[in-house]
């Protein structure tokens, strides 16, 4: 298994059909069971869509909105510090509500008119072959649970703030979509664990903790860190490396600390260039390369 699938709980259904989210004796929420409750029946209502059924709507408790009210408006303050010019044009275009956690449907209505993107229900981990390959058809698969009301800034996991707030953000700029897009088109070329795996590190260093230079500051454009509370106020004292298509897809890194190494862009049209390009042409064989050079 990837290492990025230790993100996510894992998520298991019984012989009798039950529905069980398996949290870490480190979650916020381990020892509360009216949350281990609630996760295992947003799981299962992940579980039972199927494509082209509606999604399902969750009834978010007045817990669960304050949770979302108390990080957006902080998260909002970070990124006009700290986020790139094109993720504050796309979030100013899309403008997620602040005072309630939007459903699927609403972040998909927002997002189709700005990027076609639209938003579909996950229980928690997806395989990494259907997640990146989905994004061909502009389909993200998206978290409906909320972080534990105990530590509304900090999640061991991505939850809905991290999908939404982070990712939605992102793919609401019709430039940063295009290489989703690219991404999804790239699995269906690959045929090997090892090739969809450097794929998967060369996204975890740019779509996820990409940074890029503007007007003389480092700027993030990457989900993991527009959606962190914590990192986003770090990343500025990591290890800024320029963009290399071949150190990050075979760099080592640690999902469960800060990032010590960032690639860092010097504008937009670079990322769309080294890593767009790198997944608009990615096959077995460019794969195979970099991991022998």
């Amino acid at each position: 298994m990837f290492t990025e699938a230790q993100l996510y709980s894992p998520v298991t259904t019984s012989t009798q059909g039950d529905v069980t989210v398996h949290l870490s004796e480190e979650h916020p929420g381990v020892n509360d069971p009216d949350y281990r409750a609630r996760r295992n029946a947003i799981a299962a209502r992940a579980l039972a869509y199927r494509p082209g059924s509606p999604t399902p709507r969750i009834d978010y408790t007045d817990e669960e909105q304050q949770v979302w009210r108390i990080v957006s408006t902080e998260l909002a303050r970070k990124h006009e510090r700290y986020a790139s010019a094109e993720v504050l044009a796309a979030a100013g275009r899309l403008a997620l509500p602040v005072d309630h956690i939007p459903q699927l449907d609403e972040v998909s209505a927002r997002l189709v008119p700005l990027s076609g993107f639209r938003y579909v229900p996950a229980a928690g981990l997806v395989p990494l072959r259907e997640f990146f390959g989905s994004f061909a058809d502009r389909i993200f698969h998206s978290t409906q649970y909320i972080r534990h009301h105990s530590a509304p800034l900090y999640t061991p996991e991505p939850d809905a703030v991290h999908e939404i707030i982070g990712h939605a953000n992102q793919l609401a700029s019709p430039r940063f979509a295009a290489i989703y897009a690219e991404v999804g088109a790239a699995v269906a070329r690959l045929e090997t664990d090892a090739a969809l795996k450097f794929l998967a590190d060369v996204f975890w260093f740019s779509m996820e903790f990409g940074v890029v230079r503007e007007r003389g500051e480092v700027r993030c454009y990457g989900a993991g860190l527009l959606s962190s509370y914590g990192e986003i106020e770090e990343f500025r004292e990591a290890e800024l490396h320029p963009l290399n298509i071949h150190e990050m897809g075979t760099a080592v890194y640690d999902i469960t600390h800060y990032q010590p190494v960032l690639y860092c862009a010097e504008s937009i049209s670079e990322i769309e260039d080294v890593v767009g390009g790198f997944f608009a042409t990615v096959n077995d064989d460019v794969v195979a390369r970099h991991r022998a050079a």
